[in-house]
């Protein structure tokens, strides 16, 4: 996968989801496995339900590309209310300067 992408200069993302990649740990290791600099980390910050600062400061020096979600008010199964200064604090950390989208 990542040869064809460096191929034709396309970066991978890999979101922090669910399943393999819930855990900063699986997307590591997938990101690991390849060791190209053509995959990368995509960093959703409301995907870690608990401990979401910790698991984000493990990603991010791999970070290619942020998703800051956040649910206005109550969402349907769980309520996010993130401290993005301390967010842009770990980014600033590994010197992020990437993208940053906003999910709602």
């Amino acid at each position: 996968m990542p040869p064809k992408a460096e191929q034709l200069g396309v970066l991978l993302a890999l979101e922090n989801h669910w399943g393999l990649t819930s855990k900063p740990q699986g997307v590591l290791r997938i990101l690991n496995s390849f060791n190209s600099p053509w995959l990368r980390a995509l960093a959703d910050t409301g995907n870690f339900l608990e401990d979401p600062y910790d698991k984000l400061k493990l990603m991010a020096p791999h970070t290619a590309f942020v998703q800051a979600k956040t649910y206005y008010g109550t969402g349907e199964w769980y309520t996010l209310d993130l401290d993005y200064r301390k967010i842009a604090g770990i980014l600033g950390e590994v010197n992020y300067h990437g993208y940053v989208s906003l999910e709602f």
